[in-house]
């Protein structure tokens, strides 16, 4: 009896990844082993840098209201400490936004707090 294999099925799992492939320099566009590890790694990296994005938003939101808090004469740790005790509740993503765009909301912010 010969072997039956489900070929429509394996084109399509090949078809799959060759279009996630699109655009990828040399082999790795056109050769189905290269570009089926090329993919794999792809999702890594994505899978990965999902997670990496929000720790360096944080990152940048704290650089951005430490020097907004230090032009007002505090460091971040004591404006942070202040705006907790003072029952503030806007998050780091706000305070960041409102130290670059919106100065004199920001200085009301810390007058509030000192």
């Amino acid at each position: 009896m010969p072997r039956s294999v489900n070929s429509v099925a394996s084109r399509a799992r090949r078809k799959k990844v060759m279009k996630q492939a699109k655009g990828y320099f040399g082999r790795r566009k056109n050769v189905w082993t290269v570009a089926k590890n090329a993919v794999e790694k792809a999702m890594l990296y994505a899978y990965r840098d999902r997670k990496n994005k929000k720790r360096t938003f944080r990152a940048l939101w704290i650089t951005r209201i430490n020097a907004g808090a230090r032009l007002h004469g505090l460091s971040y740790s004591q404006f942070m400490g202040k705006v907790k005790s003072n029952g503030i509740e806007l998050n780091r993503k706000v305070l960041a936004d409102l130290a670059m765009n919106h100065p004199d909301a920001f200085k009301a912010i810390v007058d509030k707090v000192k």
